[in-house]
C-alpha cells in the first residue's frame, strides 16, 4: 500500500461501547460509540470522546445517541454518521486523498441475523467502503490473541463486550459451536444503577455507574488485592439533597452476581455442544477471555473454579478484537471465513 495506492485499507471494531479503527497496523481511533446530533436538523455535532462528554449533560437542542445496542445497529442513521465521522478522523493524517476509496473489514457478533449483517454492510458502504468484508467477533478475538485459527485443534474464546458476550469454539478456520448472549458490560452497568437506587437510595447515571464498575467492580466477594472503596456522589431519591456513599467491591460483586451467573451458564452451554475431541483440546489449553469484561477483577478465577477449566485473560483484552480484525485485513485473500 504505497503512496500512490488509491485504496486505503482500514479495520473497524464496531462495538456497543467503543469503536476502534486500525489503519497501517496502528490504532488511529479508539473512542466511545456515541454521537451527538442537533435535534432540529439532525446534523452531526460531535462523535466519540467529545460526544461521550455530552452524554447525559446536554440541553434539549442536542441529543446524544449510542447507535449500537446489544452489539447490533439500533439507529441506522446515527451509526452511519458515527462511522463517517470516525473514518474521517482516522484518515485526517492522510491529506493526499480527501475521500479515498476504502477497503474495510468490520466485525460482527456471531449471533447476527441476516438483517443485522446487512445493516453493518450498508452503514460501512455509506461511510465510504468500496469493498466491505465482515468477520465474526470471536474469530477476530482469536486472531488478536495470536491463536492459529486454521490449525486442526480446538480453541475456546469468551469475548465479553459492551452489548454481547460471544462464546465460540474455533477449529480449522471456522466456528464449531457458539453462543452469543445479550448479557455483557452494559448489563453490569445497569445492575449497578439499579443497586445504587435500591440499596443506597441514590440516583446515578450511566457514566458514574461505569466508573463504579471500573474502580470497584469484582466477580468475587474476596480478593487478594482489594481496591479501596469508591465514593459516589449524587442526589437522594426522596429528598433530592446531595449524598456521598462509599461503595465496596463486595457490594458490586453481589449486585452483578445474577449477570455473571448467566455468562457462566452460557459458557457451560457452549461446552455442552462441543465435540469430544475439541473438548479435550480446550481442557488442556484453557479458555481465553477477551473484551472489556475480561478486565473485571476475579472473573478468570471465578470461572476457572466454577467450570474446572483454566481461564486466561488475553494481553490487552480491550483491543484483541480490533487487532484480530487488523490481521484479517492483511489476509483478506487467504482467510476463507470472511464474509462479503
Amino acid at each position: 500500500m504505497g503512496l500512490f495506492s488509491f485504496t486505503q485499507e482500514i479495520a473497524i471494531d464496531l462495538g456497543t461501547a467503543n469503536t476502534i479503527i486500525i489503519h497501517n497496523d496502528k490504532i488511529v481511533v479508539d473512542e466511545p460509540s456515541v454521537v451527538a446530533l442537533d435535534r432540529k436538523t439532525d446534523k452531526l455535532i460531535a462523535v466519540g470522546e467529545k460526544a461521550q462528554k455530552m452524554h447525559g449533560k446536554a440541553h434539549e437542542g442536542i441529543r446524544t445517541v449510542r447507535p449500537l445496542r446489544d452489539g447490533v445497529i439500533a439507529d441506522f442513521d446515527a451509526a452511519e454518521k458515527m462511522m463517517r465521522g470516525m473514518i474521517k478522523t482516522a484518515m485526517s493524517h492522510n491529506r493526499l486523498f480527501s475521500s479515498p476509496s476504502l477497503k474495510i473489514v468490520v466485525c460482527i457478533p456471531s449471533g447476527s441475523t441476516e438483517v443485522e449483517i446487512r445493516a453493518v454492510r450498508d452503514s460501512s458502504e455509506h461511510a465510504g467502503g468500496r469493498e466491505v468484508y465482515m468477520i465474526y467477533e470471536p474469530m477476530a478475538a482469536a486472531l488478536g490473541i495470536g491463536i492459529d485459527v486454521e490449525a486442526p485443534e480446538g480453541n475456546m474464546i469468551v469475548d465479553i463486550g459492551g452489548g454481547t458476550t460471544e462464546i465460540a469454539v474455533i477449529s480449522l478456520g471456522g466456528i464449531v459451536s457458539n453462543k452469543s448472549i445479550r448479557i455483557a458490560g452494559d448489563d453490569l452497568t445497569e445492575d449497578v444503577i439499579e443497586y445504587m437506587r435500591r440499596q443506597h437510595n441514590i440516583k446515578v447515571g450511566e457514566r458514574t455507574a461505569e466508573q463504579i464498575k471500573i474502580k470497584v467492580g469484582s466477580a468475587l466477594t474476596s480478593l487478594d488485592d482489594a481496591p479501596e472503596d469508591y465514593v459516589v456522589r449524587g442526589p437522594n431519591q426522596m429528598t433530592a439533597l446531595p449524598m456521598e456513599v462509599p461503595v465496596s467491591y463486595q457490594e458490586i460483586a453481589h449486585c452483578i452476581e445474577k449477570s455473571i451467573s448467566k455468562i457462566e451458564a452460557a459458557v457451560l452451554g457452549a461446552l455442552e455442544q462441543t465435540p469430544p475431541e475439541l473438548y479435550a483440546d480446550i481442557v488442556s489449553k484453557g479458555i481465553w477471555l477477551a473484551g472489556g469484561g475480561a478486565l473485571l477483577r476475579g472473573l478468570d478465577k471465578r470461572l476457572s473454579t466454577k467450570i474446572g477449566i483454566p481461564f486466561k485473560v488475553a494481553d490487552d483484552p480491550l483491543h484483541a478484537v480490533a487487532r484480530g480484525t487488523g490481521i484479517a485485513l492483511k489476509n483478506v485473500d487467504k482467510f476463507s471465513f470472511l464474509k462479503r
